[in-house]
Order: C-alpha cells, then sequence, then structure tokens
C-alpha cells in the first residue's frame, strides 16, 4: 500500500508509515510517475489531479485537506471511481476571525459602529453562515446572496446585484466553479457604491483582478487570481494582503489533516478513523460582544502586520504561506 502526502499539510509525518509506503512532496512536484502505483493521495490546492497526473494510476481516493476542490477533475475521477473527499467547514472559524478582525479595523478606520454598515453575503455555506451569526449578533444588517440554497430552500436570498447594490461591505465566502469564476468581474463591481468595501477570503478567480481598478472602493484579500503569481497593482491598493491564510488557524488545520486521515483511514481499512492530532484542543464555539472582539482580535489575528510582510517580499508568497504561524481560534 502507497500514500503519497502534500509535505506541507501538518501533524501527518510518521502517521501512515506502520501501514503503507508513504512519500512526501512539495503539492506542486506530485507527478504522474510518483503516483502510478499509490493507493491514496492527501493534497491540497497546489496539487492538480486530473488526467495528466491520474491516468494509468492506482490511485482510488484522494482526499484534500482544503475545503475547495477545483483543482480536482471531478469529472475524471467519478469515471475512473476514484473517491473525492474534501475538508469542508474545517477552517470556517479560523476565516470568520480573519474577517472579524477586517471588520474591527474598518470600524477603526472609518469610525463606524454596526449598526451603522450593511454587510452583503456573497456564499452561505460554513464560513458565510458563521459570519452571519456573528456579524447579526454585533449589530450589522446583512444581505445574502447564495444561488443554490435559493433553489434548494427558498427563503430571503437575494441576487449578487442587488447585494452589490445595497450594501456598505461584500465578503466573498463561494466555492469556485463554472458558475463562480470570475463572479465579481467588471461589468458588475460598478453596482457597488462609492467608498463600499470588497473582500476576497474565497478563492482567488472568483474575483476577476481586471475588475478592481476602481480606486473608491476598499480591497481586503486573501486570495488571488493566478496564485502565487500576485498582481500587484491590486497588491498596493488593498488595504489588507495576505497570501491564502484566512483559514490557517491551528484547529482549522487540525481539521482538515483530520478529516482527511478519516477518509483515507475509511477506504483503506486502517485503524485511524477516529484520530486527531495531539496537542491541540479543538475549537470552543462561543459568543462574544463587539466591543470584546475589537479588544481583544488583534492579538489573534494581526492583519496589517500580516499585510506588510506580503507587501515587503510579493515574490515569497508560497514561503510566507507555508511557513505561517497557525492561529489559535478563540470565539
Amino acid at each position: 500500500m502507497k500514500v503519497v502526502i502534500d509535505s506541507a499539510i501538518p501533524f501527518l509525518k510518521g502517521l501512515f508509515e506502520p501501514y503503507a509506503d508513504v512519500v512526501y512532496l512539495e503539492g506542486a512536484k506530485f507527478s504522474k510517475e510518483v503516483v502510478a502505483d499509490a493507493d491514496a493521495l492527501i493534497i491540497r490546492t497546489r496539487t492538480r489531479c486530473n488526467k495528466a497526473l491520474l491516468e494509468g494510476s492506482k490511485v482510488s481516493i484522494i482526499a484534500t485537506a482544503t475545503i475547495g476542490f477545483d483543482h480536482i477533475d471531478l469529472d475524471y475521477c467519478r469515471a475512473r471511481n476514484i473517491v473525492v473527499a474534501t475538508s469542508a467547514g474545517c477552517n470556517a472559524r479560523g476565516v470568520l476571525q480573519w474577517v472579524s478582525s477586517l471588520l474591527a479595523l474598518l470600524a477603526k478606520r472609518d469610525n463606524f459602529r454596526p449598526e451603522e454598515r450593511t454587510i452583503g453575503i456573497v456564499g452561505v455555506g460554513n464560513v458565510g453562515s458563521l459570519v452571519k451569526e456573528y456579524a447579526e449578533a454585533w449589530g450589522f444588517r446583512t444581505i445574502c446572496s447564495d444561488p443554490p440554497r435559493k433553489e434548494r430552500e427558498g427563503g430571503d436570498f437575494v441576487s449578487l446585484e442587488e447585494v452589490l447594490r445595497q450594501t456598505d461591505i461584500v465578503t466573498l465566502h463561494t466555492p469556485l466553479d463554472a458558475t463562480t469564476f470570475h463572479l465579481i468581474n467588471p461589468d458588475n463591481i460598478s453596482l457597488l457604491r462609492s467608498g463600499a468595501v470588497l473582500i476576497n477570503a474565497s478563492r482567488g478567480e472568483v474575483l476577476e483582478t481586471a475588475a478592481t481598478k476602481r480606486t473608491d472602493i476598499t480591497y481586503a484579500i486573501d486570495v488571488w487570481e493566478n496564485e502565487p503569481h500576485i498582481d500587484r497593482a491590486l497588491l498596493d491598493k488593498a488595504i489588507v494582503t495576505t497570501p491564502h491564510i484566512a483559514g490557517y488557524s491551528l484547529q482549522g488545520k487540525a481539521n482538515a489533516s483530520a478529516m482527511a486521515v478519516h477518509a483515507v483511514a475509511q477506504h483503506l481499512g486502517l485503524p485511524l478513523t477516529d484520530w486527531y492530532p495531539e496537542g491541540v484542543s479543538p475549537s470552543a464555539p462561543r459568543p462574544i460582544s463587539w466591543v470584546d472582539m475589537c479588544d481583544t482580535i488583534e492579538q489573534h489575528c494581526d492583519l496589517l502586520t500580516e499585510s506588510k510582510s506580503l507587501r515587503s517580499a510579493p515574490e515569497a508568497f508560497e514561503s510566507l504561506r507555508n511557513n505561517y504561524q497557525y492561529r489559535e481560534e478563540y470565539f
């Protein structure tokens, strides 16, 4: 039995060795030759799992320690009976706290109270639902757009265009697929009011870089089109610029690793289906007041300092991301 693992995924060294031959590689260095005799792959977004990589291989399961799955050719995997497991929801609270830190930063900059602002949430899944819950508890008005949920559930979801027109702050939390590629583009970004804030902590290609030419709105960017080759003009103008680490909390990373391990262990019949990283305490969700959050969030998620690191060395995007010191979730 052979398992190939992205070497940047934490907590996994030594875990599978009693049961399988294990190869650790940088995500971009997975090759057809290496995976040919592998039974399982544990990956991140930097590994493109498609016919070019998988054709002729023994791979029967791909577990990605990420929420997103656009790096995996799902149609090809279905046709080859390759199981695909994601870690959906693993880092939702990490992203929540990144967004919360940004809201505190904006409130300090612009001197507003939550009840004076409307937040538009585009994509109301694991992350968007938490953002909505906490934002409303703090006093923000929220307007939500989520076409798949609207179709399934009805409810008071509105169109993307309505969100862009009616809100002061728009935060993107959609997966990346054919319907969300360049969801925000030069045509519809014009609907944002002057002075609005646009946040992207979803996937880079959800926001078309060509749309970010407006200088009368504020950008806060964690995920970038064409990572790691990020747009320097957007880097210069955004108020917050982080290297795809919004969800990089200690608990989020532990959850992602555990979910990937459980999926592979169950599929291959290994005794690791209850494994969780030793020494990591799962997060303990709790309510927190707006004042308390604003007073404490910088100690846990200092976005201005993190932004300076990327601005000073944008060519080090991958290194900054891979060597990031994971934050502790505290609400």
